[in-house]
């Protein structure tokens, strides 16, 4: 299969600035990036892990929600949606795109994601990962078990190939996401991923689907 999360790098061989961050770049490409992101739908690119939504309503949150395809998505789908994007170019694309949408649009971020509260049956997060350093994943990991209901479902989606120069990035890989997640205490139900479907042979991606309890 292909898909692509979100994240529009191209293929770079050298690091990114240690202060260049990614929102700065989200924010000065957030038309762009509306284009490439609502030209895939939500079912193309989570394909492989649409058997195991919740086939009842439940709360949902999509972390880092760019442009609102996901959350858009879901909330038609009848979840309760909260939308988190940090990046406000991004946010306002998003509520003009999916103005009809019922979903909550709030500005946060990893790892602390302190503007959410209760628990969540689905969490997602796609093309997001990537960008938190490894004490940023551990502590991010932490606070979505928190807020996931027991039996909830976590994805993650990952970007894998040469990190951008524009942007902060790691390339994270699946497994050491997956042993993460069960030391904090999920199990993990699948492992997926395939090519990129906005055509860049350099990237591939990950999929991981995260059970809160036993799978």
């Amino acid at each position: 299969m292909t898909r692509s999360g979100g994240d529009l790098g191209g293929a770079s061989g050298r690091r990114y600035a240690p202060d260049s961050g990614a929102q700065p770049y989200y924010a000065r490409a957030a038309d762009d990036l509306a284009q490439r992101y609502e030209s895939l739908t939500f079912e193309a690119v989570h394909e492989e892990i649409l058997h195991l939504l919740p086939d009842v309503p439940v709360r949902a949150v999509d972390i880092g929600a760019g442009t609102g395809r996901d959350a858009a998505a879901l909330a038609a789908l009848g979840h309760e949606v909260i939308a988190v994007e940090p990046v406000r170019q991004l946010r306002l694309v998003a509520q003009r795109l999916h103005a009809d949408a019922n979903v909550v649009w709030l500005e946060d971020s990893l790892p602390g994601l302190e503007g959410l509260d209760g628990e969540f049956g689905l969490i997602l997060l796609s093309a997001v990962w990537m960008h938190l350093d490894e004490q940023e994943r551990a502590a991010a990991m932490d606070r979505l078990v928190e807020l996931l209901t027991p039996g909830g479902l976590l994805v993650i989606s990952l970007r894998h190939g040469p990190p951008p120069a524009d942007r902060r990035m790691f390339d994270v890989p699946a497994d050491e996401s997956a042993a993460l997640a069960r030391e904090c205490g999920l199990s993990v139900l699948r492992v997926g991923g395939g090519q990129d479907q906005l055509g860049r042979n350099e990237i591939h991606w990950s999929e991981l689907a995260l059970r809160k309890g036993h799978a």
